[in-house]
Parts: C-alpha cells; structure tokens; sequence
C-alpha cells in the first residue's frame, strides 16, 4: 500500500497518465487524464451525474484514515473495523495471475497506478466475498504528514444497467435514451446496456466548479475548512471526477443524496408516525385497518386469490430457497421465488452487526442506533429500472434504538397508500427515497425472526391495478418470511463459524517461511471456494540441528471449525516431535499414535520430509498423501515414488522412510490435494499437469507458486491448497568444518586449537575467533563431563557463524544462576549472553547445543 518514501520520491512527479490494464476479472479501464491541462475542459453547466460515492482516504503510512458510508454499502466493511488498519489486502482483486502478487488488492493496484491522479474500471472483492464491479477516481493529496491517496468509487453495476440518474438543475431524471422502451404501468423509463467510463477533467465554468467543490466537498473526509479547501484545491488541479456516458456525453459527479429531495430541492423533514398494523374487520371476509395513515376497508379477495396459490408459493419456497449457505444468494433467492407471483417488488433488510465480521464493540455501553443493510431485492420490471437506483442494495439504513424495535419486529398492512402520506411512511421505514414510489400502492412489512433472534425484515410492494394486498397475503407473507428468516440465520450461524475456523486457522498457520541455510522456501495457503470454507490444510519448515530443514505438508479431512482445531493439534505435535529429531517414519509413527488418542475419527494425511544441506540428502516418509514433486536442476519434473502408507489416525500400517539424493538447484514441491483434484477427473491428471510446470533456474520460490497456482486447473479447484514450495541450494563443503572429539578433558584445548585455525583459514577477525573460542570450549567442555562415548564440534559459515556441540547424553543442560561462590553453572550463561541466538535439541540418540554469533559486514 501507500509507502512514505515512495510518496516522497513521487512528490515532484506530475504525470497521472495511466497505461492500459488488462485485468483477471476485466479491463482496468482507459487511463484517465493526467492533469487539468491534459484533458478538454467540462462546458455543461447545471448537469451532472447523480451517484452514490464510497470516499476513503489512506494516509502516508498506508493506513485507512477515512471510510464513509457510502464505502461500507459497497464494500461491506464497517469503519470500526478498517480505521487505522493496513489498507493492502483489505480489498482483494479477483483471480490473481503470475502479472499480480498473491496478496495484491485493489487499493494496492490504486496505489501503483495514482501518480497525481487516475480514473478507470477495476473489480475488486467485497467483505462477503461478492465480486463488486466499481468506477474510481483516485487522487495524490498533499498532506502536512506527507502525501496521502484519497479514493472515491462507485458501484458500476447498477449504472451500466441504466441505473443512471442525472441532475438537470434540481430536476432528478434517469438517464435514457432517445427512444426509450416501453416500460410496465408505474415506471420510469429505463435503459440497458449503457457505456459508462470514468474520466478526470477540469470544469470551465467557475459558478460550476464551485458547486461542484461544494457538493463533493460534503462526502470527503471531515477535516477543518482550511484543510478541506486546500484538498478541493489539489483536485481541481487535477480534474474532477467525470463520467463519459455512452461514449461521447461527459458528466461531472455530484454525490446522490440520501435523503430523498423534492421538487424545490430542500429536503423533506421527517415525522414520526404511529405503526398502521392489520387488525381484523368488523366483517367476515373484510379487513380494517386503523391507523395514521387512514381508514381502508376491504372486501373478501376477488376469485383467482386461492390457497392453491399461496400452497404454491410456500413449496417453491421450500424448493428454491435455501440452496447455499450465502447470505447474499439466500436473500435474493428468498426475494426472487416471491415476485412477482406474490409482490412486484420485495426487498431485505438486515441488522448489520449481527452479520459483520467486525468484533463487537469492546465497552457494555449500549448504542444510540443500530445500522441496517439493504442486501437483496427484485422487481418485476426490466433490470436497470428506477427501483435499483432508489433502494441499492447495500445501502446501510440508521435506525434510533427506541425505534428499532417496532421498526423491525411489528409486522405492517397498509393495502392501498395515499400520496398524501406516501413519505411520511417512507420516512417512518427508515427509508426517506421510497416515498416518491409508494403512492397508491400496496405495502406489506413482515419482520425476519428466527431462533429468537431479530434479524431484520422484509418488505414487499404491488403496483397500482394489481389487487392490493389483504390479510391473507399478510399470512402468506408471514410464513414466507419465517420459513426465509430461518436459512438466513443457518448463513449467520455459517459465517460465525467460518469466521472462527478461519480465525483459528490463520492464528496456527505460519505466516512467512523461515531463513535457513542451504534452502530458500516459500509457502501458500489459499481456501477452497465459499462452499468449503476452510479446511484442515497446513504446511510448516522447521530447522534442525546439522543445518538441516524439516518439510511438512498435511491435510486433516473435513472442513470447518473441527478440522482447523485438529490441525492445530497435528502441527503442534509435529513441531514437538521435529525438535526430538526423530526420523521421518517414527514421526508419522507417534503422530498416528496421537491421532487415537485424540478420537477415532480424526483422519489425515501428511508427507514429512528433512533435507540435508551438507550431505545433500532428503529422507521422506508418507502417511496416504499425495506424492511430492522433485523438479531436477535441469527443469525435469517427477513424482516421487516412495511408499504412501495410510492416513494418520487409521492405525495398523507401518512407515517407511526412503532417502534419496538432490543435487543442487533441484525443487521439492510438496501440495495438497486440493491443487491437484479436477472435477470429473481422477486426481492423476492433476499430478501429470504438476509435473509439467518447468521451473526455471532464475526464479524465486515465491515465483514457482504463483506459477503453480495460476496453471494447475484453479478454476476448477473447490477444496483449500496448501503449498510448499523448496529450493535446494546445499551448503559448500569449504563452509563445513566437523571433528569427532576423545572422551578425554585434554581434547577442550584440541576444541580451541581447532576452532583459531578454522576461522583463521575463513579470514575471521581475531575478536570474533576470541569469542568463539571461549563459548567453544564452555559447551565441549559440558559435553564431555555428560557424554559416554563421544562428543563432535562442528562449525559452519552460513551467512553467520553456527557451532554446533554433540554428545549422546539426552539431558539437556538447562541455564541456571551461579552463586557469588560457585564454581560451575557459568557457561550457559556466557553462552546465552555473548552469542546472537543459542538453543539445545533433542537428537534420536542424544542432544546438540548450538549458538549463532554474527560475521563481520563486508
């Protein structure tokens, strides 16, 4: 994201001219222009596009320092749960290619394109994993803490499906075109397909571009009015946000009220209304309804109303509604299965906080409002039509606590509105922009509850000349409603899940490889689709004792919550046992013992592998995994044949563990099946695919996985991937030096001797020779008091100096306070306090101690 020294560096560089982008999920759009003097100058005066603005500012740390309203309904994450974090990776970009990092998002993208200023297309993915097609225009503001990147974004969707609504003067008119298509009874003309590109341009007109200044100004981040004028000044230095419409009709962006405007332009004040509720009529058959909002009294339904109908309604709701654990999808399959059968328009409301992934908040102090979002609706007209533009989904809606229960728990008849009252109860929904669409026509309001817990409601509309709706349709609506409400809080109760396991999963996984001698690493974890969630993959590199590396990659089968906690407890197991420096088979040995101690149904499969970089060896052993590929030095791929064994946790089948030599530069790609497993296809092919990936001398091991992941079938890949990827480089024998020691006290001076003329021959520094020799002869010396048989020195120069001190005793020394008048207990002491790192090891017979002291720079 936003670095400090780059925007310093970038601080005189004026130029914004953008190449064009081809991007995994669509064109990143034409480049914008560069400056106010580089683009022609805007002459419409009092005619603008009306959009709803997302405005987020990243400070010069690369940190979120504004997140408006507007940026939470498009991309869904609350401004508690972005202010002050790291914007990179915060919107991820769909698909990553070998062109794209891993971990590269929108707003990093934004960051390598914005050199003053930038407008195009770019996708990018949503809090719920929903891919939003957005416009932005993105500026380089000067700040007093350095230079800042201020983005404003626009959802594209609903305007490229002639959503577009322009400003002529204080007249709102949606855009069309010169012959429009007839459209149903009640509305608006509307058009689809509409070109819309995102341009920068200066405005001529000065009375224009101080409206523009001031009605942009209003959504830009709160600061003093000092500070917001030198931010408007910076932009209209640079250009205004434009649309270019249809490709030749260039329209500056005003920010689209959220209060509903009327003809004079001042907004509507709200009224609190009492709750108009179905009461039952004086007669049989009829409905009467009291309430604020008039008198209405209807007679029985007219013939065709039947409870054959409503059935039919109810089992297609059982049939249809339902089918993913998706918030999104249920609720627009919940809103699409009742109209227009039932309603011409319906939509959802949900409490937002009790589908966010945002912790709750830290103080018990209750909340003045409670946020509402809008994430599903249908009509019965063509897509593009008004509707859209007045109720988007993921609009947030502010309800007051001392309303938000009869707002969202007490159900609403009102069969036929009066225009007279239309915004009035608009405003009462919460929803100010409903009231010009309500007059004459019928509303249900029906509150989504399940389990005991309000989630929020559903609303549905019929349009004037259809028969309004009575209390039978409110029935209907009821169990419509409380049938839906009950798969939305399984999709809550599968993202609170999800969010755990994803959680857990992401606290046990190790977050970069480490740096070891002799081998460079790099490792991936990606999840499965939305359906699998997370799983029980995971991958480690833990260093040993000679240099050496273990290399692990598993899979615990299942996915969810229980899989990612048994995958804990697998790799915790296995990090212990590593330290034991066990051989590969008696690892996989103890760790299926575990696995029955743990229940009968953890299951898992597992390759543990351990390279060693000076004899330039690999032991592996296999517990039913897929096999790992080795990739020679001279780009021939093959799998590996070494015994599969069972899974962890089947128990009664033996290890075995092979050895096998791996010149330098070869790769070892170790996967789970996941990579490799094409639906409709054996998981062979996806192996043979593996093997065919020819890795390139010159490349970097993050390079190879990005070019594994990109190639091997990712789109048809469903479960999660865990990916290790190692390149054996061996440490050179000049850089190794071993000697096996007597048991005998005389040989500490031998150690000493031998250590001087080591790294005399490396060309050591006498004040580095002296300190080694010491820690040298502290640690030989303990190693022959402990040991029985015998003691090896070994030191190696690998970009540090590591020594390394072996006996065949298996109590390890433990570091301990000397007495003012002892005589031992000091070496440890001097070995932890003189040396860069130091630690002791279990080996299968005996232990090591070993230390780090830093080279000289060169």
């Amino acid at each position: 994201m936003t670095r400090p020294s780059r925007l310093d560096n970038e601080a005189a560089d004026s130029s914004s001219q953008a190449s064009p982008l081809t991007h995994p999920a669509g064109p990143v759009g034409p480049p914008a222009p560069a400056a106010a003097d580089t683009a022609p100058p805007l002459a419409l005066t009092g005619v603008s596009a009306l959009l709803r603005l997302a405005v987020l500012s990243v400070d010069p740390d690369g940190r979120i320092s504004y997140w408006n309203r507007g940026a939470e309904e498009l991309f869904g994450h609350r401004w508690e749960g972005v202010f002050g974090q790291r914007a990179s990776g915060l919107l991820p970009i769909p698909r990553p290619t070998p062109t794209t990092a891993e971990d590269q998002d929108a707003l990093d993208l934004l960051d390598d394109l914005t050199r003053s200023a930038w407008a195009g297309s770019l996708a990018a993915i949503d809090r719920d994993g929903t891919v939003r097609d957005a416009l932005w225009w993105s500026y380089r503001i000067m700040e007093p803490a350095g230079r800042s990147l201020l983005i404003i974004a626009a959802n594209a969707k609903p305007l490229r499906a002639g959503g577009l609504r322009i400003a002529l003067g204080e007249r709102m008119l949606p855009y069309a075109p010169e012959a429009p298509p007839a459209s149903g009874p009640g509305y608006p003309h509307s058009r689809t397909g509409v070109r819309i590109s995102p341009r920068l341009a200066p405005v001529s007109d000065p009375a224009h571009a101080e409206h523009l200044a001031a009605r942009l100004g209003s959504v830009l981040p709160r600061v003093s009015a000092g500070r917001l004028e030198r931010i408007m000044r910076q932009i209209s230095a640079l250009g205004y946000p434009v649309l270019e419409v249809d490709g030749a009709l260039p329209l500056p962006v005003l920010p689209q009220e959220y209060e509903y405007e009327g003809p004079a332009g001042a907004n509507r004040a709200k009224s609190r209304v009492g709750r108009p509720r179905a009461l039952p009529g004086p007669r049989t058959g009829a409905l009467a309804s009291p309430t604020p909002y008039g008198f209405a009294e209807y007679a029985t339904p007219a013939p065709g109303h039947t409870l054959d109908e409503q059935l039919a309604l109810l089992r297609e709701t059982g049939a249809k509604v339902g089918s993913t654990l998706d918030l999104g999808t249920t609720a627009r399959e919940l809103c699409a299965v009742t109209v227009p059968r039932f309603a011409d328009f319906a939509a959802i409301l949900i409490v937002d906080q009790l589908f966010s992934d945002n912790e709750p908040p830290k103080d018990d102090r209750p909340s003045d409002s409670v946020i509402t979002r809008r994430v599903a609706i249908a009509h019965s007209g063509p897509p593009g039509d008004f509707w859209e533009s007045a109720l988007p989904e993921g609009e947030l809606i502010q309800l007051a606590v001392d309303e938000i229960v009869p707002r969202l728990v007490d159900p609403l008849l009102v069969p036929v509105i009066d225009p007279a009252i239309a915004q009035d109860i608009a405003d009462d929904l919460g929803v100010p922009a409903l009231g010009p669409l309500l007059p004459d026509r019928s509303l249900i309001v029906m509150p989504l509850t399940a389990r005991g817990t309000v989630l929020g409601r559903m609303c549905f509309l019929r349009h004037p000349g259809r028969l309004p709706f009575d209390a039978k349709d409110a029935a209907t609506a009821a169990e419509v409603v409380s049938r839906g409400a009950v798969h939305l809080d399984n999709a809550r109760l599968h993202r609170l899940e999800s969010r755990a396991a994803a959680t857990l999963q992401r606290s046990m996984m190790p977050t970069r490889p480490p740096k070891i001698p002799g081998v460079r690493i790099a490792h991936h974890y990606r999840p499965g689709d939305r359906q699998a969630q997370v799983g029980g993959d995971w991958f480690d590199a833990i260093q040993l004792p000679g240099g050496r590396v273990a290399l692990i990659v598993g899979d615990v089968m299942g996915h969810g919550l229980l899989s990612a906690a048994v995958m804990g407890q697998f790799r915790t197991a296995v990090i212990t046992m590593a330290g034991l420096d066990l051989p590969p088979a008696q690892l996989l040995r103890h760790l299926d013992n575990l696995a029955h101690r743990l229940g009968a149904e953890h299951l898992a499969t597992c390759v543990y592998a351990v390279y060693d970089p000076i004899h330039r060896s690999l032991t592996l052993a296999n517990a039913g995994h897929i096999p790992p590929v080795l990739a020679r030095h001279d780009g021939r791929s093959e799998l590996l044949q070494i015994p599969k064994g069972a899974p962890i946790g089947v128990g009664g089948v033996p290890f075995e563990t092979v050895e096998i030599p791996v010149p330098d530069g070869s790769w070892l790609v170790l996967c789970t099946d996941g990579l490799v497993e094409v639906r409709g296809q054996g998981i062979d092919a996806g192996l043979a695919a593996l093997c065919s990936n020819v890795i390139e001398p010159q490349q970097t091991p993050e390079d190879v996985c990005e070019q594994i992941l990109s190639r091997v079938h990712y789109d048809d890949r469903g479960d999660d991937v865990a990916l290790l990827v190692a390149n054996f480089q061996g440490i050179p024998s000049e850089d190794v030096a071993e000697w096996k020691l007597k048991m005998d006290l005389r040989e500490v001076r031998r150690a000493r001797e031998l250590t001087r003329a080591q790294l005399a021959a490396w060309d050591l520094p006498q004040s580095l020779a002296d300190l080694t020799e010491l820690l040298v002869s502290e640690l030989v010396t303990n190693a022959l008091r402990a040991g029985s048989h015998e003691v090896e020195l070994r030191l190696m120069r690998v970009g540090k100096l590591l020594v390394e001190v072996t006996d065949d005793d298996h109590n390890l020394p433990q570091l301990r306070r000397a007495d003012a008048h002892d005589e031992e207990g000091r070496g440890l002491a001097l070995v932890s306090n003189l040396s860069r790192r130091w630690g002791t090891s279990r080996k299968a017979v005996g232990k090591v101690v070993w230390f780090e002291l830093a080279l000289p720079a060169a």
